[in-house]
């Protein structure tokens, strides 16, 4: 178990690290404090030895370049100050209306122009003969339009149980919409295929519905008998085709409330490689990658696009502060914002 730091680049004249985290059967997770992004993540395989499971770059200044700006996709970025998209960019908290940056048609979409994963996070300081890593950050008042200014924790942990954990801790001096998630992609066939032969198993029997903008509704419907029903496990390509789309799915978990449980396990036959997910949080988006460029790709070649990567995301109801009944969407002024996930790999 070990951390190791190395300098990653430099953002306007600010110091960029990238952090790795290893534990004792293989397993090494880099992080960089910009955005508080997971970058690399390698993993051993039954039929090969480690390789490279999700989208990401060796270089800083490709998180920088023309193609990775224009598609947007996130790669590994925590995500705030609000998850998902805001219907129309705008909300009504306590009597006022705010208005946020339309950065996703006229929709706000993952905390705005400049979100938390576009911050240099602050580290405290940790412990070399541990793989835990801790980033702090300041969201100030009104900015990308939300009330109140908020202090962030995210703490990531390797163990030798193969899990990756990602606990996040958060407090307002005002009420907020506030809601966080991780956005890594996976392709648990080291990228040797698209997503489409892992088979997919969720726990959910409900799913949130959007309307044409893409922003949730006040309505949930039932999934028994329904394509993307995945409480048994499928292929993710036969449902692909039998959708004729891609998932962006946001699934709920509603009768665990907010405790840790394991909710979804995604495996890849050929590799060996299993991903099972747990988390407190009320519903997990399941995307597929079906926006992403065909033009990106890891320095080494490792081709990333559609179908190339799936994102497990966690956290609060889509367009919650907009919706009636959005289980704790709004951040309480003074109240503790507590959110865990884990990623458990297999092989």
């Amino acid at each position: 178990m070990k951390i190791v730091e190395t300098h990653f680049g430099i953002l306007e004249g600010n110091e960029v690290q990238l952090y790795t985290l290893e534990n004792d059967n293989g397993i090494r997770v880099k992080i960089t404090n910009y955005g508080a992004t997971i970058t690399s993540i390698t993993v051993p395989g039954k039929v090969r030895g480690p390789e490279e499971v999700v989208c990401g770059f060796d270089n800083f200044e490709n998180y920088f370049s023309k193609e990775y700006k224009e598609n947007a996709p996130y790669f590994g970025g925590t995500i705030g100050r609000y998850c998902s998209q805001i219907k129309n960019s705008k909300f009504n908290l306590n009597g006022t209306e705010f208005q946020l940056a339309k950065n996703c048609g006229a929709n706000n979409l993952h905390g705005g122009t400049e979100g938390f994963d576009k911050k240099i996070w602050e580290v405290k300081p940790f412990d070399q003969n541990t793989s835990q890593l801790e980033m702090k950050l300041r969201s100030g008042h009104l900015e990308e339009g939300f009330p109140g200014n908020v202090y962030i924790n995210v703490v990531f942990s390797l163990d030798n149980a193969n899990q990756l954990q990602i606990a996040y801790k958060a407090l307002s001096d005002q009420d907020t919409p506030f809601s966080m998630t991780n956005h890594t992609y996976f392709n648990l066939s080291g990228f040797a295929e698209t997503v489409e032969g892992h088979n997919a198993q969720i726990n959910s029997d409900k799913k949130q519905i959007w309307d044409s903008s893409g922003a949730g509704i006040n309505e949930n419907v039932l999934l028994a008998g329904s394509l993307d029903d995945l409480r048994n496990p499928k292929t993710i390509g036969d449902v692909h085709k039998a959708m004729g789309d891609g998932f962006e799915h946001y699934y709920l978990f509603e009768d665990k409330g907010f405790d840790l449980e394991k909710v979804a396990e995604i495996k890849d036959p050929k590799s060996g490689r299993s991903l099972e997910i747990s988390t407190t949080e009320p519903g997990m988006l399941f995307y597929t990658g079906k926006y992403t460029s065909n033009e990106l790709k890891r320095e080494s070649g490792q081709q990333y696009g559609k179908y190339r990567g799936f994102c497990c995301e966690t956290h609060r109801y889509p367009n919650g502060p907009n919706l009636l009944g959005s289980p704790k969407s709004i951040l309480k002024k003074g109240e503790s914002f507590a959110s865990t996930t884990i990623f458990k790999f297999g092989w």
